[in-house]
């Protein structure tokens, strides 16, 4: 699946998102519950204020005393004692809601980094487990932006943006309280224009899904842009290529910036829209609380706590509204993660896979067809057998199938007709893992990870004893450049292994096969990128790891061709020629007569 292609088709699947995104709530069940519970309070004590008003221009104001009945007993507070009691009581409960509010937050930031965490690291498992094809077809950039920034939005956003719905809803629901005690006439109207001011949200779901999902495009561009700005920087300073990436990284900005302009400029208006329908309302209330207080229903003391409660009650709005868009947000990047969740590799373990043990007689490509792209094929019918400790080399042109044979063989890809046996028993029988267990491949550029040199070779095998990692560091010849290194083996290399040479990172690439100790070993053009000095050593180390292995080499080097067991000439993704090098020359306008004579034998000439 082509990840920069996503539609987040169930963005407005609420209930669906929620059951997934559960169990990654469920271990902190018990702290949110407890935010919850601080924000219910945190937002009813946002109507003290409010109902504060109501004693202080009805007792203060007006000079008159508050009598009040408990168990038919009488009591009365003197207006005096309000001129203290109020301004203490309004800072004592401002005091308890910043505490509850510090609490709210802390709980609320915990719980949310640690389902992002949980979600992120589930999501990365899943990423390690996809195969070759979905890495082919995703840049790095989007792969980033869609496994990174996706579970950042929805899972850290999600519980906070629910608490400031809760704690803004009760707090909405408080100030209500203390309008329709006030005057439940003007409540109804203050009621019905709130009502109507939340229409406006409801109204830009699809544009939010539709310009978050070109954004996280957009932002894959930019992180591949940066990605190869970085990787291919030598290339850039060499071609002089700093002004074609800077345009191409500008116009990216631009379009990140017309995009988000687009959606201020279709939902801009919603706030004015609600600031526009709420001062509506408040002109509504001062006209129709101006005749309740003159006909005698409601006091100017009741007036003052309602208009309070209605002014503080456009923040909790405010909030809603924004935190209902900010909640669409992240329903669009939980739809777009489930998404990757739900991304299957091509190439699957069977049930009931068995474990590949021991090779014991050959490899066999029965059949063999391939395509990378539906419709265009790039091996055709391929029928080729090699027997336990063989050497086989394959040549030909290029683009012709080679490296596409030791990628099925390896089962970085999975065949489209035919079969690939080991010892007569089909590849996709085996479990993944037994199966790269007994295959160790050496790439053209190998990648080294950073960290030190042997935690680079036991990649190979982490259990590794100290002699097996001595005898593979004198068997890949890394001994003498271990000697001329600050740390020896355990010097810190760079991102890629870029602070070692070509050779040397080839060196510590074959002292990690020969540690795995694979009976199957692939050489995938190992020395090609390599200056004469350099795969001399290399070549030398090759030698030592294939010993007494079956052997499946793709080699532009004659001695290494000549002195396979067989070759095999793969052109245009076919089986043209196969046997030995003397088998091959004595064919008549040979495949392999002719590329020997028009490249090899330059090698030949110039080794004499």
């Amino acid at each position: 699946m082509k990840l920069n292609q996503t539609q987040a088709e169930n963005s407005y699947k609420y209930g669906w998102l929620l059951s997934r995104i559960f169990p990654y709530i469920k271990p902190y069940l018990g702290r949110i519950i407890l935010g919850f519970m601080i924000a219910v309070p945190l937002g009813l004590l946002d109507g003290i204020t409010a109902f504060a008003i109501k004693p202080y221009m009805d007792y203060i104001v007006g000079q008159k005393d508050w009598t009040f009945h408990i168990l038919n007993n009488s009591y009365t507070i003197h207006w005096q004692s309000f001129i203290w009691i109020l301004p203490v009581g309004v800072i004592l409960f401002a005091a308890f809601q910043g505490v509850l509010r510090y609490l709210n937050t802390y709980i609320s930031e915990w719980t949310s980094k640690k389902i992002t965490n949980s979600v992120k690291i589930d999501l990365f498992r899943h990423l390690v487990q996809m195969d070759a094809k979905f890495f082919d077809e995703n840049s790095s950039g989007i792969i980033l932006s869609r496994y990174l920034n996706d579970p950042q939005t929805a899972a850290d956003g999600l519980i906070d943006n629910i608490k400031t719905i809760t704690t803004s809803l009760f707090g909405a629901m408080g100030l209500i309280g203390v309008m329709i005690y006030s005057s439940w006439q003007l409540a109804l109207v203050g009621v019905v224009i709130l009502c109507v001011a939340f229409v406006p949200v409801l109204l830009i779901r699809n544009l939010i899904r539709e310009t978050s999902n070109q954004n996280m495009v957009i932002s894959g561009n930019i992180r591949t842009n940066m990605n190869e700005t970085y990787s291919g920087n030598r290339i850039m300073n060499s071609y002089q290529l700093q002004k074609r990436q800077t345009k191409k990284f500008e116009h990216e900005i631009k379009d990140s910036f017309d995009i988000s302009m687009h959606l201020i400029k279709r939902s801009g208006w919603m706030s004015p829209l609600m600031y526009l329908i709420a001062s509506c309302g408040i002109a509504i209330v001062l006209g129709f609380g101006t005749v309740l207080i003159t006909s005698g229903q409601i006091t100017s003391g009741s007036f003052a706590s309602f208009v309070t409660s209605l002014l503080l009650l456009y923040k909790p709005v405010k909030t809603l509204g924004n935190t209902l868009t900010g909640i669409q947000k992240i329903f669009v990047a939980m739809g777009r993660m489930f998404e990757l969740f739900d991304i299957m590799p091509e190439v699957q373990e069977r049930e009931n896979a068995i474990e590949f043990k021991e090779f014991n007689k050959s490899i066999l490509l029965s059949h063999v067809s391939f395509s990378y792209i539906k419709g265009k094929e790039v091996l055709k019918d391929i029928n080729l057998e090699i027997k336990k400790n063989e050497t086989l080399a394959l040549v030909g042109n290029s683009g012709g199938g080679k490296s596409t044979i030791v990628s099925l063989i390896s089962r970085f890809y999975d065949v489209d007709e035919g079969y690939i046996k080991f010892d007569e028993t089909d590849i996709r029988d085996f479990t993944i893992q037994s199966l790269k267990k007994n295959v160790a491949v050496v790439f053209q550029d190998n990648f080294l990870y950073s960290g030190t040199i042997l935690e680079n070779i036991l990649m190979g095998n982490p259990t590794a004893k100290e002699a097996d990692i001595e005898k593979a560091i004198k068997s890949a010849y890394l001994d003498e450049m271990l000697i001329n290194l600050p740390d020896g083996i355990n010097t810190v290399i760079g991102e890629r292994g870029t602070t070692l040479s070509g050779g040397q990172r080839q060196r510590v690439a074959i002292a990690r096969a020969m540690i795995k100790d694979s009976p199957i070993v692939i050489l995938d053009e190992a020395t090609s990128a390599l200056d004469n000095k350099s795969e001399a050593i290399v070549q030398m180390a090759l030698d030592n790891l294939i010993k007494n292995k079956t052997v499946i080499v793709i080699a532009h080097r004659l001695s290494t061709i000549k002195n396979a067991d067989r070759i095999a000439v793969i052109n245009s993704g076919k089986l043209v020629e196969i046997g030995t090098h003397n088998e091959l020359m004595n064919i008549e306008n040979g495949k392999y007569k002719t590329l020997y004579e028009m490249q090899f034998k330059i090698q030949e000439t110039s080794q004499i």
